[in-house]
């Protein structure tokens, strides 16, 4: 609790931090509340290719859906795939970061060995083909992401972990009878936690940057209201050829800011867990 209270210290006595984590909540305040602040059903035909004005802020799309409104419910598609994806890839590399530092061995070298198989594919083309085989859906596109995701994480939790086991309390803990287990449960998790927050911070990042892209490529659900839909459909019926910005630029920009807004959480999370930056900051 101590040391959360530390990373919560850190994160908000720098402004630019302090404005990711505004920027992050004011999409998922979006994402939470769509039904109400939607001006119009997303779903709904009217009039297309209507430009912004009083009534459709953003204008309407090729079927005469508002855009504003696609947007606002674009949110909860966008968050929702980044966060599942990123607490999946997270938690599985964080498990075999963990298993892999603490008992090394055969264990270490096998589990490693995988992991740098899995580093050097490409993660894109393997997400395209996995999700080609899978069908279009938003569940098949976080589950393609989150086990394509882990191996990043687990490569740095298992440097973490190294340092960690070697630690007197480690030792000790160990002297008294404590089992493997007990331990990375009690000791190791506890220390190595920090890093696995500002990890999920940036893989849910990584993770809606791939969706976004999966979707623009026609792999994605085409019922689902996201913003990576958004531009595939701005991009295949005219959007960017007839130069109407309010149909392709919000959704990239809402994109992008998400982005921003986490990288940023992620910065100052990882200030805190690094131990140079840490002896830095605490100077």
């Amino acid at each position: 609790m101590h040391e959360m209270a530390r990373l919560w210290h850190v994160v908000k006595r720098n402004k630019a931090r302090t404005a990711g984590i505004a920027i992050l909540a004011l999409f998922a305040f979006f994402a939470v509340f769509a039904t109400w602040i939607a001006p119009h059903d997303p779903w709904q035909f009217g009039r297309a290719f209507l430009s912004p004005s009083s009534t459709n802020l953003l204008g309407t799309n090729d079927v005469g859906q508002d855009i504003f409104s696609e947007l606002l419910y674009g949110a909860r598609i966008s968050l929702t795939v980044g966060f599942a994806a990123g607490l999946l890839a997270v938690t599985l590399g964080t498990l075999i970061g963990l298993l892999a530092g603490f008992r090394k061995g055969f264990l270490d070298n096998l589990l490693m060995s995988v992991t740098d198989v899995f580093l050097v594919i490409p993660t894109l083309p393997l997400a395209i083909l996995v999700s080609v085989y899978l069908g279009p859906s938003m569940w098949n596109i976080v589950m393609v992401i989150g086990l394509l995701g882990w191996p990043a994480t687990t490569r740095v939790i298992r440097s973490q972990v190294l340092s960690v086991r070697e630690s007197g309390y480690v030792e000790s803990a160990r002297a008294l009878g404590a089992g493997d287990f007990w331990i990375m449960r009690h000791h190791v998790l506890p220390n190595v936690l920090p890093l696995v927050i500002a990890k999920f911070v940036l893989t849910v990042a990584m993770a809606m940057l791939m969706e976004a892209s999966l979707s623009f490529l026609g792999l994605g659900d085409p019922i689902d209201k996201s913003w990576g839909m958004m531009l595939r459909y701005a991009f295949l019926r005219g959007g960017f050829v007839g130069g109407m910005w309010w149909w392709y630029v919000p959704p990239g920009l809402a994109i992008g800011l998400c982005i921003l807004g986490l990288t940023l959480i992620s910065y100052s999370i990882e200030e805190r867990s690094d131990p140079r930056l840490k002896r830095a900051l605490d100077r």
